[in-house]
């Protein structure tokens, strides 16, 4: 055999093989073609989101075998030689890189145009706000805000978006489950408001559109009227603060009390468990509030204090608990006959599962805490501050009032087995407190987490405060109980520190404590080595009318903290200030012509910070607010 050169190729090398017969036979010679590598399909230009891949192809011609080298930049990519690349989750750095690849066989080689990558951010996950104050510690801090930051929040970038209507007064603080599937309506961010009118909506929280609206009440019946009391007029519908479990029925529930009045005059208390994303009701609710408990205080019957209905109001938030739903009950004003009541109910069945009264055999210890909910820890322990009430001076041999009365305490209840009261801290002057209405009841708590004394000892520690003008702090594992002498069994006290006293909630951030006490400026209190610091680090420059402010915090992590609250007034006025000094950053009256007003307040209203925006509940329906278009 021999072989002969034919030709080349000016584009590509070609050779040809001509094989003739060894024997010099008459037969044609056969001639075999072979060609260099040539890119017939360009890898194409890749758009992809942080933390995703991203696959690079070429299509070549060529004699085969073909080999391939991928290449970023210049330089080659370790055990990328087929003809696709993907590329290892990427990251913003790795925007504008380009990749080529280098085809190859025995005759030649083609190197591929560049293609470029691009990277964009990834969206913030969004978050849900699902229970009062963001959590069941009750610290009103949202530490996944991205798009809201110290330097964005101004009246020249950020203000009213808009404002979602309703049919009356929001007491409740809105709350929000995002990405909810809506049976044959898409998917949508859900924004829950409820009102005293009795009436539950959800909004799709970005357009305002109105995805579902449902009344509480049944036929014939409507809204409470205000029983002679003007803390919540002119009706009572829902006040308190519903509580959502995603994982519940078909879609995720949503709890809600309920207060309502029939045709013949008879008041009703009810849980509902409404759908998340239709707003039926389920597990055969509404169930009516009814309880008992062993006692011979107000309204008590053969040895058993009577829940009445129409005497009381569900003002605390629900608390969600290992799957119970507790509730706790305010008097209106301190009409008589009333008692201390919490309740829990299953989730799941709507059932009653537990009953306490902290005042069942006296009168008062209400649980109103000025719309906060009742705080509780990972161990299952509930904690809340009651109002005035009786209160048994007379103590068993572990410490606790031989009567169960406990008016106007700092408490610990145990749900293991059924509500009990585990531990408690009152103070000595709790006599002239109950009998002057100067009591705790009006303040919510809010559970620190684990701090170190810088001993090596881990605290747990909580801080309440209500009308005397006192700051309390609790160890959660030693209340302190009762001592008629003196107050030294308490953890900490730092007496005056908020003046005017508290109706309101305080919050936590970054081991600072904010509280907003009634015509005071809002104080942060730094912590060192688990002790309050004894006077505020910081104030901001304007005060607070009563009942003082709710502070709710907004951060991405621990920076960028934003210290928002309402002030109540004519015309309501959102503040926003840094966390770190209490320099304000922007409130709703600094734009011109009213821009961004809102109407009047609401008295105990607690703003929701969530994906970039800010709810505020009004008497007539909520304002949002976010960054301007």
């Amino acid at each position: 055999m021999r072989l002969q050169r034919l030709a080349r190729m000016s584009s590509s090398l070609a050779v040809s093989v001509i094989l003739t017969g060894c024997g010099g036979g008459g037969s044609q010679p056969a001639i075999i073609s072979a060609a260099a590598p040539s890119i017939t399909a360009q890898p194409a230009n890749r758009t992809v989101t942080a933390g995703q891949t991203a696959t690079f192809s070429v299509t070549a011609a060529g004699t085969t075998p073909l080999s391939y080298q991928w290449q970023q930049g210049a330089t080659p990519i370790s055990g990328a030689t087929s003809a696709s690349y993907t590329t290892a989750a990427t990251t913003t750095s790795d925007s504008g890189s380009q990749f080529s690849v280098v085809v190859s066989n025995a005759i030649g080689t083609a190197t591929s145009n560049a293609a470029t990558l691009t990277v964009n951010a990834a969206a913030p996950a969004a978050t849900d706000v699902l229970t009062y104050h963001n959590d069941i510690a009750r610290t009103g801090q949202n530490l996944t805000e991205t798009t809201l930051t110290t330097s964005s929040v101004n009246s020249a970038n950020f203000g009213k978006l808009g404002f979602y209507s309703v049919d009356g007064l929001v007491d409740a603080e809105p709350l929000l489950a995002s990405n909810v599937a809506i049976p044959s309506n898409g998917t949508h961010n859900l924004l829950i408001v409820a009102t005293e009118h009795g009436s539950v909506y959800a909004f799709d929280a970005d357009s305002g559109a109105a995805i579902w609206q449902v009344s509480t009440l049944k036929s014939g019946e409507t809204a409470s009227d205000d029983r002679g009391c003007t803390n919540l007029t002119p009706e009572i519908g829902v006040t308190s603060t519903p509580v959502i479990d995603r994982t519940r029925g078909p879609n995720g529930a949503i709890y809600v009390v309920a207060m309502s009045k029939d045709g013949s005059g008879n008041y009703h208390q009810r849980l509902h468990a409404l759908d998340l994303a239709l707003g039926t009701e389920l597990f055969g609710g509404p169930v009516d509030i009814q309880a008992t408990y062993p006692g011979t205080g107000d309204n008590s019957h053969n040895g058993s204090v009577v829940f009445d209905p129409g005497q009381y109001m569900e003002r605390s938030a629900l608390l969600l608990l290992n799957g119970v739903v507790y509730t706790a009950w305010a008097s209106h004003c301190d009409i008589r006959p009333y008692t201390g009541w919490i309740m829990g109910y299953d989730e799941s069945t709507l059932s009653q599962t537990s009953v306490l009264n902290v005042t069942p055999n006296g009168n008062e210890g209400a649980i109103w805490i000025s719309g906060a909910g009742l705080a509780a820890d990972s161990a299952g322990n509930i904690y809340f501050l009651d109002a005035n009430g009786d209160f048994d001076t007379n103590l068993n041999a572990s410490g606790f009032p031989s009567n169960g009365d406990y008016g106007n305490a700092f408490l610990k209840l145990s749900t293991a087995g059924g509500l009990a009261v585990a531990d408690y801290y009152e103070m000595n002057n709790e006599a002239s407190e109950n009998g002057t209405d100067t009591d705790l009841g009006s303040g919510g708590v809010l559970l620190l987490p684990d701090l170190s004394d810088g001993s090596g000892h881990t605290l747990h520690l909580a801080v309440g405060a209500g009308k005397d003008d006192d700051l309390y702090v609790v160890n959660r594992d030693s209340m302190g109980k009762f001592n008629s002498n003196d107050n030294g069994n308490i953890y900490q006290e730092l007496p005056g520190a908020l003046p005017g006293g508290v109706w309101s909630t305080p919050a936590y951030f970054n081991n600072t404590v904010y509280y907003g006490s009634v015509g005071s400026p809002i104080q942060a209190f730094t912590i060192t080595n688990a002790k309050l610091s004894n006077t505020a680090a910081a104030k901001t420059a304007n005060s607070f009318r009563y009942p003082g402010a709710t502070p709710s915090l907004s951060a991405n992590g621990t920076s960028n903290g934003i210290v928002w609250a309402v002030e109540y007034t004519s015309t309501g006025v959102l503040h926003a200030y840094s966390a770190t000094n209490l320099n304000e950053l922007y409130n709703s009256n600094q734009a011109s012509n009213g821009r961004d007003q809102f109407g009047s307040g609401n008295k105990y209203i607690t703003p929701m910070i969530v994906n970039g925006k800010v709810f505020v509940g009004t008497p007539n329906g909520v304002a949002v607010f976010g960054l301007l278009p």
